[in-house]
């Protein structure tokens, strides 16, 4: 705390401001604590009678915890002259310098104190459930229940984040590289983190290595998103020194000293445990060569493990026993040593246990956490155990110490395990899916489903080595979304799991037969490294970037295959391609022309607004993708198409076989590449892929962009901190109004289309700015209602509209329609030929559920690829893409098996 308080002081001298902490030396140069405290106590005086600089205050300290190593940093605070406040009170502190500000008394006014508040657990994270509070026990058992909201109530009033709150992975972070990013970018008083508990990669994300006595401090620049040694420039500086005691070695030793030489003497001289004083006694975890009884947990865990790694996913086959049960401990499980009781309440009622999962606290101020799967042969006895470990978890309080001996106890369902007939062959095979979003169900459903009757009729479509049947473990950052997606589905297994623990990410990969990645793009490349470690297959949806390729070489040596692309588009798409393509080579005809669309939309009577459009995902993504350049061949002709001239590049189409859809297609990135991959280019003079749309979908992006809507600049209308923005002042602001002017104006669909038309900010017909104008009063941009601060710019405010008001509701669904349409010629006179392949897929609902039309056509083919892998039917090896026929020709019919609608038809 003292080398951060005077690093503190050479950070705001960088910013233009002297502060009497600049006069501050690190710990080390003092000869002792006292001569530290004593510059502290001088520090506090200046401050005291000189004061601070008002722009920079109010100055608030936030500490983590309220542990040891909380309450040593306040003691050197505390020689400050300060005030503390609770949480709830630090918008209040600043609205009140804010007022200052705007009543024009801070200009020169000085400020003779800083503030300190206190969080913790409860101030950082709130329930996902809004109708529950916040449980210390609960939360401790399961951490994935909670949301982190630090960043949202804390982080953007601190000036000092003083770190001491111990956190392992499976809580949520107190602050991640993005949302520290944020508060930077939005100039939230931030000046500096003192990571006391310096956990590398820890629960201040961006800290990726400790900082040394010598060159204490590092600057984090979102900027480039780097870390320099140096204090000026932009950013927040931070402090994460691991080996603080030795800065004030003196006073350490003879403080460790004075606690040891305590215990010393009784230590050298007993010779039997029974002599030791009662606290000896129970910190002794061997004696005479053996471990004591409270320790003899450690054997017994152990032994439950023999036969499999503590990160199994099997069930407890080893105990053989019929009945199982998986349950969750958490509290003072080792320090108070119940794990010992409910070890032997499983035993003693003739049961067995296993251990999947342990976590142990680090300290006595922090919970334990293990997950059991126990097991009975007989399901009474299995409900006897469960009762005793209830009785342990909820014990009488007149009998116990109920705040030590808390125990929270979570059992789950009861699970038979099924004897396999004498003559029936059966082997299971396991399939890791990572990422727990809407694509996550249908896959997990289908891959469960082999080997049971409901799958007998797309599976007879696919030749089967053996009978199989798959166990899914669905792996999310998020234990409660993996649990929300398995729910229902048998032989299913949901975990928690963040990838980026590589040692626990091999663990998982090393068990399964194949892994599906459902994660962003960006997180391809490190699963697939596991993949190749540990020698198994990989099934993405996402396109074959750089980072992938690289991985063909390693791919193909270990012998495994890395199957990308395996979704709708790109996935579908290409199955379907290569299909009619290579069934014209293989006539010995030649293509002509290749156009491939293909669209995410709201069904027809989903479609109820004037943008025909809704969002199942992020705008933002939506809009960004619609802001890309393209590039394609039309009749010999190279066309580049402008990213911001996408929208008005927008052409009306129909399809032949479906005439009643009013669409129009958007150019799709780079077409030409597709010539290379399906093997065309030199024979196509047509190579185009375009992106579907509702007709006068284009027209009215295309305005809303020229407009502005989609501005990522913060223009200073965003930067008048003497009024909050309004969505109309807003608007008024774009379409070049004065606000005062309108004041008590009505502005509907007719005045904006007006000033669209005034302004020439529509390129073609007056309709067009007629729809523009109602999808503008549509999204809200007519509402005197403030604009969140959370929002920067115009783009961000179209995202939140959007996302409110162009959301799916009720029982609307989707619809995903792709279409290929390719003109072949052949040899010798033979008359030409022009085909069409179409897939049109709705949502569907069964029972209580719904699957949108595009979690379906993604979900399935990433299943089928799967499948196929476990079949040992793909005999590539390497990055893949389905574009070989070993892979689209079965994939193809266990598609259309399952039900979906692939017409082909040719004149």
């Amino acid at each position: 705390m003292i080398d951060f308080l005077g690093g503190l002081g050479q950070r705001f001298l960088s910013l233009g401001y002297s502060t009497p902490f600049v006069s501050l030396g690190t710990s080390y140069m003092y000869s002792s604590l006292a001569a530290a405290k004593a510059a502290v106590i001088s520090v506090g005086e200046e401050i005291a009678t000189m004061g601070l600089p008002s722009t920079i205050c109010p100055l608030v300290f936030v500490f983590t915890g309220t542990g040891n190593v909380s309450q040593g940093a306040r003691e050197i605070f505390k020689l400050l002259p300060h005030t503390f406040v609770e949480p709830s009170k630090l918008p209040d502190l600043f609205e009140a310098a804010r007022g200052d500000t705007q009543a024009g008394k801070s200009s020169k006014k000085r400020v003779f104190q800083v503030y300190g508040c206190v969080v913790t657990s409860q101030d950082i994270v709130v329930h996902k459930d809004p109708a529950k509070v916040f449980d210390k026990v609960d939360y401790y058992a399961h951490p994935e229940n909670y949301i982190p909201v630090f960043h949202e109530k804390i982080a953007p009033f601190a000036s000092v984040i003083v770190n001491c709150m111990y956190w392992e992975t499976r809580f949520p972070r107190l602050l991640t590289t993005t949302q520290l990013q944020d508060l930077i970018n939005q100039g939230r008083p931030l000046v500096g983190i003192c990571d006391i508990t310096c956990d590398v990669g820890g629960s201040i994300e961006f800290v990726q290595k400790t900082t040394t006595i010598d060159s204490p401090f590092v600057r984090y620049d979102p900027d480039d998103n780097l870390c320099h040694h140096d204090v000026d420039g932009n950013g927040v500086i931070c402090s994460a020194v691991d080996i603080l005691p030795t800065e004030f070695a003196r006073e350490a030793s003879q403080h460790f000293s004075d606690i040891l030489s305590e215990f010393i003497g009784s230590l050298a001289s007993s010779t039997s445990l029974e002599t030791l004083p009662a606290h000896l006694k129970r910190a002794c975890i061997v004696h005479a060569g053996a471990l004591t009884s409270l320790f003899e947990y450690i054997p017994r865990m152990r032994k439950s493990d023999i036969e499999v790694s503590p990160q199994t996913l099997q069930p407890l086959q080893a105990a053989k026993m019929k009945y199982t049960k998986m349950i969750s401990l958490s509290g003072h499980l080792f320090d108070k040593f119940l794990i010992n009781e409910a070890l032997d309440i499983i035993e003693a009622a003739g049961g067995s246990f296993h251990l999947v999962k342990c976590q142990v606290g680090q300290n006595t101020d922090t919970m334990s956490y293990s997950e059991l799967e126990i097991g009975a042969d007989d399901e009474a006895v299995l409900d006897k155990i469960t009762d005793s470990l209830t009785l342990l978890a909820n014990p009488r309080e007149d009998l116990v110490d109920c705040e030590n001996n808390i125990v929270s106890l979570t059992v789950g369902k009861v699970e038979e395990n099924g004897a396999v007939k004498e003559n029936e062959t059966r082997s299971e095979a396991f399939v890791l899916i990572l990422g727990a979003g809407r694509v996550c169900r249908p896959a997990a459903e289908f891959l469960t489903s082999v080997g049971r009757d409901s799958s007998k009729k797309w599976l007879n479509s696919y030749d089967m080595k053996e009978k199989t049947c798959v166990h899914v473990i669905v792996a999310s950052l998020f234990l409660k979304d993996a649990e929300e997606i398995t729910e229902g589905i048998t032989n299913a297994t949901p975990v928690q799991l963040d990838i980026m623990n590589k040692e626990k990410l091999g663990n998982y990969i090393s068990q399964v037969d194949v892994v599906i990645s459902l994660l962003p793009p960006g997180c391809h490349s490190i699963i697939a490294s596991s993949c190749i470690q540990f020698k198994k297959h990989l099934v993405t949806a996402s396109y074959v970037d750089d980072s992938m390729s690289k991985l063909n070489q390693s791919a193909k040596s270990c012998g495994i295959t890395i199957l990308c692309e395996m979704g709708l588009d790109p996935g579908i798409d290409h199955m379907m391609a290569m299909k009619m393509i290579n069934d014209a080579h293989e006539r010995g005809g030649k293509i002509k022309s290749f156009t491939s669309y293909c669209g995410g939309l709201p069904s027809p009577d989903a479609a109820n607004n004037t943008l025909a459009y809704k969002f199942s995902w992020s705008p933002a993504g939506a809009i960004r993708a619609g802001r890309n350049p393209a590039v394609y061949r039309r009749n010999g002709q190279v066309v580049h198409v402008d990213g911001d001239k996408l929208y008005d590049s927008a052409s009306r189409i129909r399809i032949q076989d479906f005439p009643a859809f009013a669409l129009e297609c958007l150019p799709n990135r780079d077409s030409l590449v597709f010539g290379d991959l399906y093997g065309i280019k030199n024979e196509a003079s047509t190579i185009f892929r375009g992106t579907l749309r509702y007709e006068g979908f284009g027209g009215i992006m295309a305005t809303l962009a020229r407009i502005g809507f989609f501005n990522t600049e913060a223009t200073p209308i965003f930067k008048n901190e003497t009024r909050r923005l309004t969505y109309r002042s807003l608007l008024v602001a774009m379409l070049d109004c004065n606000t005062q002017e309108l004041a008590d104006s009505v502005i509907d669909e007719r005045w904006v289309a007006d000033r669209i038309d005034t302004l020439s900010l529509c390129k073609d017909k007056e309709e067009t700015a007629l729809r523009t104008a109602k999808t503008i009063i549509f999204l809200g941009f007519n509402d005197e209602v403030e604009i969140p601060v959370s929002c920067q710019c115009a783009f961000d405010v179209t995202c939140l509209r959007m996302e409110e008001r162009l959301q799916y509701s009720g029982t609307e669904k989707d619809m995903v329609l792709l279409h290929h349409e390719v003109e072949v010629d052949f040899p010798n006179g033979q008359p030409s030929e022009h085909h069409r392949a179409t897939l049109l897929e709705f949502g569907r609902t069964e029972g209580v559920r719904s699957y949108t039309a595009m979690a379906l056509t993604v979900g399935i083919p990433a299943a089928i690829g799967a499948l196929l892998l476990l079949g040992e039917n793909v005999k590539a090896k390497g990055v893949l893409r389905p574009i070989h026929e070993e892979i689209y020709e079965p994939a193809l019919h266990v598609l259309e098996a399952y039900g979906f609608r692939l017409v082909e038809k040719f004149d």
